[in-house]
């Protein structure tokens, strides 16, 4: 055996497994392809961001927190360059809080320090999560997303209160928020 006919069957099998893994890689991405085009992701939930303000759950009557009639704490958020909307949100300690957020204009991020709250906002989608808030007191929201120039001063508050506080504004109040 000549050293060229070995080195043209290393040469051969390092070209059969590289065409194999290149094959397989493509395999992969086909199948990744057609199983998530035919499994979207789940709860993606779209928009009009043009007239979220105008009908709807994004209303401006209808952002803040609300209790339904069963008890459910939801809150709805809107987040527009700069400010989020509302600027503080009142919440009870302990409870599960859904969250339904979005944005009218541009990608926002929502992060309420010392939480594991922290999410994007784009326009045309709502983002919608549970959280438990177990400390009292008061949490910063800035905006994590860069937005535009304004975009250092985009902040909000969230004020985590015991339960009976909580129930209490409640009874006071359609929407409880920060006095």
């Amino acid at each position: 055996m000549t050293a060229e006919s070995v080195a043209a069957r290393y040469e051969t099998r390092w070209a059969v497994l590289m065409t194999a893994i290149i094959v397989f890689l493509l395999a992969i991405v086909v199948f990744t392809g057609l199983h998530w085009a035919s499994m979207p992701p789940s709860r993606v939930e779209v928009i009009d961001a043009t007239t979220l303000h105008l009908k709807g759950e994004f209303t401006e009557n209808n952002l803040g927190v609300a209790v339904d009639a069963q008890g459910r704490i939801t809150v709805h958020l809107l987040a527009e360059q700069y400010a989020f909307r509302p600027q503080c949100l009142v919440l009870p300690q302990g409870e599960p809080v859904t969250f339904r957020a979005t944005s009218s204009d541009a990608v926002h991020g929502v992060l309420v320090t010392g939480t594991n709250i922290n999410t994007m906002l784009v326009p045309g989608y709502v983002s919608t999560f549970v959280a438990t808030l177990k400390e009292l007191g008061e949490h910063s929201m800035p905006c994590h997303e860069f937005c535009g120039v304004g975009h250092a001063a985009m902040w909000a508050r969230v004020r985590v209160v015991p339960k009976a506080t909580f129930d209490q504004l409640v009874r006071t109040n359609r929407r409880p928020g920060c006095v």
